[in-house]
């Protein structure tokens, strides 16, 4: 059994997307912290907090690619809803950071300051143990991948696909953004969580917090990748690819689609909600704005500009248009929409394998040439 999850990793990803993972792994792990605690500011080569957390906030991106990669590009079903259960995991986090706020060794509050500042006289039922970082943890994987299958099994029972799949995705997530935004949901209302501080102990804004929750996410998104690769090249995968192709054909032959679609489904959830979760103690915030259908289909843009059924181009792809994301929006921020649609229009018509498959074009070219 392991000798067989080996070679399909192996097989599934080239010489040199292997050597571009190892080189990003070497980066994220070793150079990055020397850079960052060893280079002197004044230095070029020193890499800021700032440069750090943006990578990591991206990294985070490229795993939710990953995710929608794993569903529409293997799977063939278009979601525009993912946002909700990146939200989903960062809001199950964001509960336990929230009520490190009020454990400082000083005093000790149970109600978080949003409750306090809305005078709620004690924690509703669903936050006790949010406290506790393990049941935390659990909440993080467990609550998106129960709302994705109960969605899912309805939806993929009533054999629901193709553009109607979608439009009921981004009307789930839009939902939940609308019941989020109440006060009285329990979650911060329009604010949402933020002004974290600690955790377990360790202050939140600290170098060497950053760094760790840097290691955590490129080793996230990195075990994410291996996992991806081996899971498409399996039996599950190449079923899965063949519904995609040809559904009517497979279930003729006497596999059930629903369960197959079910699954890959859930896991892309909880993968958007391990992403969720290392993505809010970065950035400070979590609010109901993550859970905008826009969100959601940018998470789509991202698996096309880099490619879809690739696993590769995702993580290129939410890098790229991210990386042009944080510069337009400081030195064009009126432009960066337009530029973003354009962007979609360009890739859709002229490159449909994304930048991956140009790539390949260009490789195959010069090989021919040789």
């Amino acid at each position: 059994m392991r000798k067989s999850f080996i070679v399909c990793i192996l097989a599934s990803l080239d010489s040199k997307a292997w050597i571009a993972l190892a080189v990003f792994l070497g980066l994220a792990l070793v150079a990055v912290p020397v850079l960052h605690l060893m280079v002197p500011e004044e230095s070029a080569f020193h890499i800021s907090t700032y440069a750090i957390t943006l990578v990591g906030k991206i990294m985070c991106y490229a795993l939710v690619a990953v995710a929608m990669d794993l569903i529409w590009g293997y799977g063939g079903i278009l979601s525009l809803g993912h946002g909700l259960f990146f939200a989903l995991g960062g809001y199950a986090f964001g509960m336990y950071l929230m009520r490190q706020i009020g454990h400082d060794g000083s005093y000790q509050r149970d109600l978080p300051d949003f409750m306090l500042f809305l005078d709620w006289k004690e924690l509703p039922w669903f936050w006790v143990g949010s406290d506790h970082l393990p049941w935390v943890g659990f909440l993080v994987l467990a609550v998106p991948a129960l709302v994705a299958f109960v969605f899912g099994y309805f939806a993929f029972r009533s054999r629901i696909k193709g553009v109607y799949f979608s439009i009921i995705t981004q009307a789930l997530t839009y939902a939940a953004m609308l019941l989020f935004f109440r006060n009285e949901t329990g979650f911060g209302g329009n604010n949402g969580f933020t002004d974290f501080k600690r955790i377990l102990g360790y202050g939140i804004t600290t170098s060497e917090m950053r760094l760790v929750l840097f290691g955590l996410t490129a080793l996230a998104l990195a075990a994410t990748l291996v996992f991806a690769a081996w899971l498409v090249k399996s039996k599950f995968g190449r079923v899965l690819t063949a519904i995609r192709d040809a559904e009517s054909r497979v279930m003729f032959i006497g596999y059930n689609p629903l369960w197959y679609k079910l699954t890959i489904w859930v896991i892309s959830a909880v993968l958007c909600g391990i992403a969720g979760a290392l993505y809010v103690p970065q950035v400070g915030i979590i609010n109901p704005s993550e859970m905008s259908p826009g969100n959601s289909i940018e998470i789509a843009i991202w698996v096309a500009v880099g490619g879809r059924g690739t696993l590769i181009g995702p993580v290129i792809g939410a890098f790229v248009v991210n990386l042009a994301k944080s510069w337009f929006t400081v030195s064009f921020p009126e432009y960066w929409l337009f530029f973003l649609g354009l962007l979609f229009i360009v890739v859709t018509l002229m490159l449909p394998q994304g930048l991956v498959g140009l790539w390949k074009k260009v490789m195959k070219k010069e090989g021919a040439a040789a």
